[in-house]
């Protein structure tokens, strides 16, 4: 536990069904007041999810992974290897009730813990996300973006590409967006492991929500 908080984290790959088994489970008990919050950091196989936004023909390759209805906002979006995600299971009713802020406080978090490599993460308008600016006009997308809200408890969450195989990509046109790319730490020169990018996220968490709780 931290600051009341449960943080999980999994070594192993996830399949993609169990992360939905226990996020569905974790939220119907913080409703109930029967268990924390929680934060679960975790890799999955390769797979592709489909949000509630997403267009068949943004599926270029459904042969080649698995394709799941995620269930969350948003469109296709690539999970696997190299790649960590943050399920984050908060009650909103305990941190003011607000889904906008609270997606703008998970784009935060992910561009404080890129600048501690000292990479710039932005906001683009009209396309979820963080982006890092390549320069010449390029853009690659680093962090995905999806949530889900039921009686005011979050899941979903966040993820971050450190070292996955970017080729993994090719199969979906990433969150309806072709024109631009994607990235990762590793494309960007920075190695690192899982458990040290997890205590980055612990901290810059810590930063960004810490007076939410308060609210």
């Amino acid at each position: 536990m931290r600051n009341g908080i449960e943080w999980r984290f999994s070594d192993d790959e996830v399949p993609y069904e169990t992360a939905l088994s226990f996020m569905e489970q974790r939220v119907k008990e913080i409703a109930e007041g029967s268990a924390p919050e929680c934060i679960w950091l975790l890799e999955h196989p390769p797979l592709y999810t489909a949000g509630t936004s997403a267009k068949q023909e943004d599926l270029i390759d459904p042969e080649r992974f698995p394709v799941y209805d995620a269930g969350r906002g948003g469109q296709y979006t690539y999970h696997g290897p190299g790649q960590r995600i943050a399920y984050v299971m908060l009650d909103l009713s305990k941190r003011g009730r607000d889904i906008r802020k609270f997606v703008q406080n998970l784009e935060e978090w992910v561009i404080q813990t890129l600048a501690t490599f000292n990479i710039t993460g932005e906001r683009r308008d009209g396309r979820v996300g963080i982006w890092v600016d390549r320069g010449m006009g390029r853009e690659d997308k680093i962090g995905a973006i999806g949530v889900r809200v039921r009686k005011w408890i979050t899941f979903h969450g966040i993820s971050l590409n450190v070292e996955p195989d970017l080729s993994h990509f090719n199969g979906i046109v990433p969150c309806g967006i072709s024109e631009h790319g994607v990235t990762s730490l590793q494309d960007l020169g920075i190695w690192i492991t899982m458990s040290e990018i997890d205590s980055l996220l612990m901290t810059c968490f810590d930063a960004v929500f810490e007076d939410e709780s308060q609210e």
